[in-house]
């Protein structure tokens, strides 16, 4: 195909932000910060390699994704644990804050309600930016591992991938047949995954995730939360993902409720205030 005489110049048109984020409402992260050093811990669940748990989470209180064993990604789904139609929407997350999540950002919910699931309030991998591949942390892009891509690419049959693992503890948690959660397993957070485009043909691309033992994701949960993390059986996802190849290691997680009066002034976000009208 031939290039266009002007090609240079509309190359050469400037970007413009698509949803400036300086209208959002802002979390009160000194008033979470001030909360958090309350907290005592109130459960955990130990999410097992190439395997996912549930657990949940009540409004006002924190939750942490840790890294306890060995490098390993967590593909993180998130429900309103009263009403399971409201789940985090990653491709709106995405376009109000960017491509990978970090302290002071936040999980959205989906239509109609688009809202403030969760906060995240602590990174210690916020230190990695964006390295000289194009490549960060926490990515909104990827949708998940799933085992209907794998078949379409190879033909395998493969039943650990995070899709399946997300399945069924969404099953077992709530006493759904597999086909009753599967519809609603969602496009997740993933949690350490370092992930980006390529420059030149523009693919997803993964590498080897910085995080280490001790390494966490901390959130406030802005609503009452019901949450699946699958440990992603890639690994660090430095190779490849759904396969029994990688070194796999478990993910803790743990939840922290602030003391009586922490959160004083704080208030669950409503809905969405759209009328719901859509011009009739």
């Amino acid at each position: 195909m031939q290039e266009p005489t002007d090609a240079a110049a509309r190359r050469a048109v400037k970007p413009v932000i698509c949803y400036p984020n300086d209208t959002l409402p802002a979390p009160d992260m000194a008033l979470y910060a001030s909360a958090r050093q309350t907290a005592r811990k109130v459960g955990e669940v130990e999410v097992p390699p190439r395997d996912a748990a549930c657990f949940r989470v009540a409004a006002g209180q924190f939750f942490r994704i840790s890294s306890v064993e060995g490098p390993q990604v967590g593909d993180l789904n998130l429900w309103n644990s009263h009403d399971l139609s409201e789940r985090f929407y990653s491709g709106k997350s995405r376009a109000l804050h960017g491509t990978h999540l970090s302290a002071g950002e936040r999980m959205w919910s989906s239509f109609p309600f688009l809202r403030p699931m969760a906060t995240i309030t602590d990174d210690t991998l916020g230190w990695y930016g964006m390295d000289e591949f194009g490549g960060s942390v926490h990515d909104v892009i990827g949708t998940r591992c799933d085992p209907y891509t794998g078949n379409l690419l190879s033909g395998a049959q493969y039943h650990h991938c995070c899709h399946s693992n997300l399945t069924r503890a969404l099953a077992d948690e709530t006493g759904m047949t597999l086909s009753e959660a599967e519809p609603h397993v969602h496009d997740v957070l993933n949690v350490f995954m370092c992930t980006g485009f390529t420059r030149d043909t523009g693919q997803y691309f993964m590498k080897a995730s910085p995080v280490r033992p001790g390494d966490y994701l901390e959130f406030f949960a802005e609503i009452d939360l019901l949450g699946a993390l699958s440990a992603c059986p890639g690994g660090d996802c430095s190779s490849e993902h759904s396969s029994d190849a990688a070194a796999c290691h478990p993910l803790l997680v743990e939840v922290f409720a602030p003391a009586d009066g922490a959160l004083t002034g704080w208030q669950s976000p409503p809905v969405n205030g759209y009328d719901r009208s859509h011009g009739r």
